[in-house]
């Protein structure tokens, strides 16, 4: 089984009604030149690419956006309701919502969403601040894993600097029984994220990285040179998962650049879909 970890699908037709709404997600996400895809179409990208599952991440950013939640975990829920078999849910909440914990434990109990996705330079806090223990605690009570948006953001109001992969290890120490996924390899800080997946088992990366020239070149420079793939191969092979970060980035030509770098095919199995699945925490495919 291939999944795709880092999937956003503010675009999704089905979720896109309003053209305020629409346009704010552009602005937002500083996202300009796609319009809205069709569900269809989107499952055509993902059997061109042989994937067989995409996790969907929603965007809550309201204490920012006077109320206004850019993607809500109920549009998440509705778009895995339509299609189970290729969808995976996960949750957002705004630190800084009083009912942050309140609306966490709703999306986990009553929505059935599969994990939390957060941005710290997005959503104004560091990792370690103490306004976290609370979402951190129910992350554990039901066992759910966090994606954190890590590295280069092309989002407004986002500083790169706030993202930095050092800035979890204090997290990662502290908690143990947490995992985590530093998303895009923390790019461009790539071996510090190398070294955060060797000495914490709990953390964890996706592929979903910027390529400046084509998907192949930039995995081959970011995924063999910048991290020697004998690192990734021998000693990091179960934390890194792929992720494309679609619609930023297109699937199809990140999967295809995957598969042909230099991994052993059993790293290759690991990377594409069972990591996924030890990450997760769950069989996606008893859905």
């Amino acid at each position: 089984m291939v999944i795709d970890i880092h999937v956003h699908p503010a675009f999704f037709k089905p979720i896109n009604g309003d053209e305020k709404k629409e346009e704010l997600r552009h602005n937002e996400l500083n996202l300009h030149k796609n319009g809205t895809c069709t569900l269809q179409h989107f499952f055509n990208k993902l059997n061109c690419a042989k994937i067989d599952k995409a996790v969907l991440l929603p965007e809550d950013y309201s204490s920012s956006m006077n109320g206004e939640v850019l993607v809500s975990n109920e549009e998440i829920r509705k778009l895995v309701d339509m299609a189970p078999h290729r969808f995976i849910g996960f949750a957002s909440v705004d630190p800084h919502d009083e009912k942050a914990g309140e609306k966490l434990e709703y999306a986990f109990t009553k929505l059935d969403l599969k994990g939390l996705k957060l941005h710290p330079s997005r959503q104004n806090f560091h990792p370690s601040d103490p306004i976290m223990n609370d979402i951190y605690d129910l992350c554990v009570k039901y066992n759910k894993p966090i994606i954190f948006h890590c590295g280069l953001s092309f989002e407004k109001n986002a500083l790169t600097k706030n993202c930095h992969p050092l800035d979890f290890e204090k997290l990662a120490e502290e908690r143990s029984d947490l995992r985590f996924c530093l998303a895009h390899f923390g790019w461009p800080w790539c071996r510090e994220v190398a070294m955060l997946m060797l000495k914490y088992p709990n953390v964890y990366t996706d592929t979903s990285a910027l390529y400046f020239d084509s998907a192949k070149e930039f995995y081959t420079q970011m995924l063999t040179k910048d991290v020697p793939v004998t690192w990734i191969d021998r000693s990091l092979r179960h934390q890194v998962m792929f992720g494309t970060n679609d619609p930023r980035f297109e699937m199809i030509r990140m999967s295809k650049a995957i598969d042909e770098l230099v991994f052993r095919e059993s790293t290759l199995r690991l990377i594409k879909g069972q990591n996924a699945i030890d990450f997760l925490g769950y069989d996606p495919g008893e859905e």
